[in-house]
């Protein structure tokens, strides 16, 4: 079960898990174990996301998603598969505790009179200095 957070948890059977040769360095096991770990997960008919975290979820994060609704992760920074599956579960909690808490609403607000005032008066030294700068007796 991976846990994002008091109320949500995947259960781990909902993801599959492909092991191929990493890169980098590994010795003289580099081209006989394949220790790169891709998880995959279909996100589109997981029951274990609110339908409001699962909506942002694949708004925030739709390139990751396939044309067949799998979420892909992979992990090759460890030399063994077991490190880097805990790294790809870690990545995808990380990744789900980012949208799980919805954005707060922007208010509306007015600039203040202050503000406004202090606009017109760069506007007014600007266009006072571009008028300095015209030759003179045209007009």
């Amino acid at each position: 079960m991976l846990t994002i957070n008091e109320r949500l948890q995947i259960p781990l059977r909902e993801f599959e898990f492909d092991f191929v040769r990493s890169g980098g360095p590994g010795g003289q096991n580099v081209n006989k174990v394949a220790t790169k770990a891709v998880m995959k997960w279909d996100i589109t008919n997981t029951q274990s996301l609110p339908d409001s975290v699962k909506k942002r979820f694949c708004s925030t994060f739709a390139r990751r998603i396939g044309q067949d609704g799998m979420f892909t992760i992979t992990s090759q920074r460890f030399r063994d598969r077991g490190r880097n599956v805990a790294d790809c579960l870690s990545k995808l909690r990380a990744l789900v505790l980012e949208v799980a808490v919805p954005p707060k609403p922007r208010r509306k607000t007015k600039p203040t009179k202050a503000s406004k005032i202090r606009r017109m008066k760069g506007k007014k030294q600007q266009s006072e200095k571009k008028q300095r700068r015209r030759p003179p007796g045209v007009e």
